[in-house]
C-alpha cells in the first residue's frame, strides 16, 4: 500500500485548487499533501504549480489522515468508496447535494464525515461554506473541516436539514449578485455612459459595499448611510421596492434551495 499522506484531495479541478492554494498560501504547515486528477494536462498543470512545494501529484487515492473529495457529485459514491477501502480516518465532501447518508454508506466504515457547501468566491479566498458532520464525526473533525475551509473564507456550521437553504443562498448567491451587476452596468449605459465606465463603476461598487459588508455593521444601517431625505438613493429605493426586489430574490432563494433538494434526492 501506498505511503500515507496528512491530506488527500481528490479532484484537481477550480474548486479542489482553490483549496489546494488557500491552505498552501495561509502557511498551514502539512508534511504530505496529494492531489488526485485523472486529466493528464491538468495534472501536468498542478505538478509545475504546487510539486516544488512537496505536493504530490497522483491518478489514484491512497492512505490519508484526512481527505477532501472535490469531485463531480456523480462520482462521489466511488470515490468515497474508494477513500474509505484505502484507510482513510477522516472525510470532507464539497459535492453540491450529496447527503451524509450517502457519503456514509459509500464509504463503508465508520469514521468522521463532513459535508460542506462553499461558494466560487474561495477561488479569490473570499468564500463562504456551510458544515455539517455526519453521526461519528467528533469536535475535531468538523474543526478540521473548518481549517480547510477558512484558509479560503468564512465558515458557519449547520444542521444537515438546512443545507439546501445554504445552497439556495451563498452557494447560488453569486450569481444573484453578478446578476446585479450586469443590470446596473446596461442602466448605466441607458443613461449615457460608456459601456467600459459603466463597468468599472458598477463592478467597483459592487467590490466596495461588499468590502464595507465585511467590517461587521448591518445591511441595514449601511444602507442609511447612503440613503439621505428626499435624495437621490432614496429616490432609487422607491423604484427597487416598488418593483419587489425583496419579493425576486426571496423568490429566488427559495426557488434554488427547493432545486437543491430536489437534486439531492435523486
Amino acid at each position: 500500500m501506498a505511503d500515507r499522506v496528512e491530506l488527500l484531495i481528490v479532484g484537481g479541478g477550480k474548486m479542489g485548487e482553490a483549496l489546494l492554494g488557500g491552505l498552501v498560501s495561509s502557511g498551514r504547515n502539512f508534511s504530505r499533501i496529494a492531489v488526485v486528477e485523472p486529466v493528464a494536462q491538468r495534472r501536468a498543470e498542478l505538478a509545475d504549480r504546487y510539486g516544488a512545494l512537496g505536493v504530490q501529484v497522483a491518478t489514484e487515492v491512497v492512505p490519508s489522515d484526512g481527505a477532501i473529495l472535490a469531485t463531480k457529485p456523480d462520482v462521489i459514491p466511488d470515490v468515497a468508496a474508494a477513500v474509505g477501502r484505502v484507510g482513510t480516518r477522516r472525510l470532507l465532501s464539497i459535492a453540491a447535494g450529496v447527503r451524509l447518508a450517502t457519503l456514509t454508506n459509500a464509504a463503508g466504515t465508520e469514521f468522521g464525515i463532513v459535508r460542506a457547501m462553499p461558494n466560487t468566491p474561495a477561488l479569490v479566498s473570499q468564500g463562504a461554506a456551510a458544515i455539517c458532520g455526519n453521526d461519528q464525526a467528533t469536535e475535531a473533525d468538523l474543526a478540521w473541516a473548518e481549517g480547510i475551509l477558512g484558509a479560503v473564507g468564512r465558515v458557519v456550521r449547520v444542521p444537515e436539514y438546512l443545507m439546501d437553504a445554504v445552497t439556495g443562498l451563498s452557494g447560488s448567491g453569486p450569481a444573484y449578485v453578478f446578476l446585479v451587476a450586469e443590470a446596473m452596468i446596461e442602466a448605466g449605459v441607458l443613461m449615457g455612459l460608456t459601456r467600459p465606465v459603466a463597468t468599472e463603476l458598477a463592478n467597483q461598487t459592487l467590490l466596495g459595499a461588499s468590502t464595507l459588508l465585511g467590517e461587521g455593521r448591518s445591511p441595514a444601517d449601511l444602507r442609511a448611510d447612503v440613503t439621505s431625505p428626499g435624495g437621490t438613493t432614496a429616490a432609487g429605493l422607491r423604484e427597487l421596492e416598488r418593483h419587489g426586489v425583496r419579493a425576486a430574490f426571496a423568490a429566488a432563494i427559495e426557488a434554488a434551495t427547493a432545486r437543491s433538494a430536489e437534486l439531492g434526492g435523486q
